[in-house]
């Protein structure tokens, strides 16, 4: 037995910081909002620094930089007659702590919801599930655009998906254009589970269903009319189709079970995050 305990193996973790920024130079970040916060309390630079726990020329610097990279100043001084000179924030500058506080909000937020729902390595990575979105379509698959294929009246999209499986999807010029639909370009792509087709010996036929996703079936639910079937796709992830109790037993799906899930173009739905 070794002398050396073994150090506990704390979990993984997400942290994140903002900034803004003008070009490739930071304006500024949480530290720097905070001084621009403690002047305007303050009233002064060098309570301000004071209090911020720093030096005034660190402080100083700080604020001709910002005033500077802004183009107009964010932090203002006055002459002082009797009660002496004081330093406030500009209307600018106001505006800018206001809307820094509120985009680190929703930054926080974004961040403990990627901590709790998109750490844990052993889940697959759900960008639906971290957004909260909801809606009707059992699939949900987010991928990248691959290629972009112009028709007269309908654009053919393919995506490639993490795992390195590819869907295509047919869908009006307009919808590209509004989705602003590019390589690169992650998307959303939503299927019905009553659009899949199961097989699960095509044999080398060819069938119209421009989509085939192939894998093992990893569960069956039974129901009064029709049976969910899921199947655990062969590079990561899963896609379930609803069949009929009597095609689940023909076919024979059960778990463990070689499959394929089928479904046209047309069937795929697009989305983007806004």
């Amino acid at each position: 037995m070794t002398a050396r305990r073994r150090k506990a193996v704390e979990p993984l973790a997400l942290r994140g910081s903002l900034w803004f920024a003008v070009g490739s130079d930071s304006l500024a970040g949480s530290e720097r909002i905070e001084l621009l916060r403690a002047v305007a309390e303050q009233g002064s630079i060098t309570r301000g620094a004071k209090a911020h726990g720093i030096s005034y020329k660190a402080a100083w610097d700080a604020i001709d930089a910002m005033n500077t990279l802004a183009g107009d100043p964010l932090v203002a001084r006055s002459a002082g007659g009797r009660g002496g000179g004081s330093t406030r924030l500009t209307p600018r500058g106001q505006r800018l702590v206001e809307r820094f506080e509120q985009i680190d909000a929703a930054h926080r937020r974004f961040l403990k919801l990627l901590d709790e729902q998109a750490i844990d390595l052993d889940q697959p990575f759900s960008l639906l599930k971290v957004l909260n979105m909801k809606t009707s379509a059992r699939n949900q698959f987010v991928g990248t655009v691959t290629a972009l294929r112009a028709g007269a009246v309908n654009d053919e999209v393919e995506l490639t998906l993490p795992g390195g499986q590819r869907i295509v999807a047919v869908v009006t010029q307009q919808s590209v254009q509004s989705l602003g639909l590019r390589t690169k370009t992650t998307v959303i792509a939503l299927v019905k589970s009553s659009s899949i087709v199961v097989a699960t010996d095509l044999g080398g036929a060819k069938v119209s269903a421009r989509n085939q996703l192939a894998g093992t079936v990893g569960a069956v639910v039974p129901g009064a009319v029709n049976a969910e079937v899921v199947i655990d796709l062969d590079g990561g992830g899963s896609i379930a189709a609803i069949v009929t109790e009597g095609s689940a037993r023909s076919l024979g799906l059960k778990p463990g079970v070689r499959a394929t899930a089928l479904f046209k173009a047309t069937s795929v739905i697009l989305a983007v995050t806004a």
